[in-house]
């Protein structure tokens, strides 16, 4: 499975994203694509996204303690036991620079340090309905898993 976390707002002290599947489209579902010869790769979004400040690592910029989004890239993710929020997770594996970043419930950018919320984008800076949220991309990857399929997340 592979999710794709699109970065829509770029603001001084949040960022604001989208959270997708990538989804194959099969041949069946190619007519409107005449002449496709690879498979098209879409999306299908499944919540909104919440991180701290967004900072250009690629032009220099540097990571703030607690207050900076990670790095643009492509990231394995796997559900562990987190002593800190007392559940099990998702955790993205090799963010370099950065240890430690879940997925999780969290409204505001102050409930973040560096880690991914999840939630529906429903008011200025904020996602609401985390927990929900966290619980049903938690079951999408527990039934990858299950299915033997590794977890990718893209973030753009």
């Amino acid at each position: 499975m592979e999710l794709i976390l699109e970065r829509i707002a770029k603001r001084k002290t949040y960022t604001i994203g989208r959270l997708y599947i990538a989804q194959e489209i099969n041949d069946s579902d190619k007519e409107g694509h005449p002449g496709l010869r690879q498979p098209l790769t879409e999306g299908l979004q499944i919540c909104d996204t919440l991180e701290p400040t967004w900072r250009d690592y690629k032009n220099g910029a540097y990571k703030v303690k607690g207050r900076s989004a990670i790095p643009e890239g492509r990231y394995a993710v796997v559900i562990s036991y987190s002593p800190r929020f007392k559940q099990w997770l998702p955790i993205l594996l090799g963010v370099p620079k950065f240890e430690g970043i879940r997925i999780h419930a969290g409204n505001t950018a102050k409930d973040t340090e560096g880690c991914i919320l999840v939630g529906k984008n429903k008011l200025v800076g904020q996602v609401v309905d985390s927990r929900i949220w966290v619980h049903r991309l938690k079951q999408k990857i527990v039934e990858a898993k299950g299915k033997g399929e590794p977890v990718w997340i893209t973030i753009k």
